[in-house]
């Protein structure tokens, strides 16, 4: 009967935790589509407004760094729906605001409670199926896919039917509210960090300070192809802007099924040996398009490579990393700050390159920083591994 329980709790809690990165997936890609029209309500030009992206980027950082200890210390479903409930909050103001520092200041508070659940949606699920996460960790980031598949979606059919972004924004708000109440009906999850009877897995700063250079790397990769594939076909002529914008799409889609495909992956492979066979994935298509820069069907070969294989570096790092120590709410939390910091500067460095180097550098851009990452990889699994054969005290 206690077994019965137990399971039944897992999966209402993971769940749970679907359907608030399904949430989590809606409001990250609501503002790109919407974009012109908050310009319009603020009567700024789209090069002003653009600074929204920084102050959602700013607040995520801080979010990441300051959310996770939040888990360690309260209830954990607690914290995910107020977060979710922030989120909510933010949605049903943006459209209102006429005024870009006001609004600014709301997508500053907006990626905060956005850090605040994608570290809690992470940590919770580990401590819910511990070595048993690899596919339940994949498959929670296959719903924020789709997500993100969703929010453009009712946004297009919204302004449609309304003729305004206001609805598009209280829609996706309302349909926030499932996760919400679910959340605050099921059990949080034990804290493994507050059990102290298995030293050998406390974190290593070093494996932690490893991983978070790992996913700085990943993530600023991962950012920058989905956010510079566009501009590089456009600018080599390999495609007019319609292409460009399906060969975008094209990556994106690719990504999202990676993370379906990758759930019965993770069940029969090591994390490990996942995580080797994407990076080389991921570097061999980003090779390709490099090589292909005159041909358009060789570059959408390339994408198209590059979104399968990045798909399940993410949650696979995170399954990785709880096999090699105890993932507590302040741990996981350095791993998305050193997430959140790439995601910001690589695809910057990328843009100040573009133009004097020429279309070429963001692909080998991405490159050089898939290559580190690999190098960090082995750096990481050679020193976790050295722990590992040492005899504890």
């Amino acid at each position: 009967m206690k077994n019965g329980t137990q399971q039944n709790n897992r999966t209402t809690q993971t769940t749970g935790y679907y359907l608030a990165f399904i949430a989590l997936g809606l409001s990250s890609a609501v503002l790109g589509p919407t974009l012109p029209d908050l310009a319009e309500h603020t009567q700024t030009q789209l090069g002003d407004i653009s600074f929204l992206f920084a102050a959602s980027s700013l607040g995520y950082l801080f979010g990441a760094l300051l959310g996770g200890r939040l888990y360690d210390r309260l209830p954990g479903h607690r914290v995910m729906a107020i977060a979710l409930g922030g989120i909510m909050a933010t949605m049903l103001l943006i459209p209102l605001i006429p005024l870009l520092w006001l609004l600014a200041a709301v997508l500053l508070l907006s990626g905060i409670v956005t850090a605040t659940l994608d570290v809690g949606g992470n940590t919770l699920l580990v401590w819910v199926h511990q070595d048993k996460v690899g596919p339940y960790m994949n498959g929670l980031h296959f719903f924020f896919g789709v997500g993100t598949f969703l929010a453009p979606i009712v946004i297009a059919q919204t302004v449609l039917a309304s003729g305004d972004i206001t609805w598009a924004y209280w829609i996706l708000a309302a349909l926030m509210s499932v996760a919400l109440i679910w959340l605050l009906k099921s059990p949080s999850p034990t804290n493994l960090g507050s059990a102290q009877d298995n030293p050998a897995k406390q974190a290593n700063p070093i494996l932690v300070a490893l991983i978070a250079i790992f996913f700085f790397l990943y993530v600023g990769a991962e950012v920058a192809v989905g956010g510079w594939i566009y501009t590089y076909a456009v600018t080599l002529k390999l495609s007019n802007e319609t292409l460009a914008a399906y060969l975008t799409s094209a990556f994106w889609g690719a990504f999202t099924l990676g993370r379906l495909l990758a759930i019965p992956i993770a069940a029969r492979l090591k994390p490990s040996h996942i995580l080797l066979g994407s990076l080389a994935g991921s570097l061999i298509g980003v090779v390709t398009i490099l090589l292909g820069s005159n041909s358009l069907a060789v570059t959408w070969i390339g994408t198209l490579g590059v979104g399968l294989s990045m798909a399940s570096v993410f949650p696979t790092t995170l399954s990785l990393a709880e096999r090699r120590m105890t993932l507590t709410g302040r741990v996981t939390s350095w791993f998305f700050v050193g997430a959140s910091i790439g995601g910001m500067s690589l695809p910057w460095l990328v843009g100040q390159l573009f133009e004097p180097f020429g279309p070429q550098i963001a692909m080998s851009t991405v490159a050089a920083s898939l290559i580190a990452a690999i190098g960090v990889y082995a750096v990481l699994n050679f020193h976790s591994e050295r722990e590992r054969s040492e005899p504890q005290a």
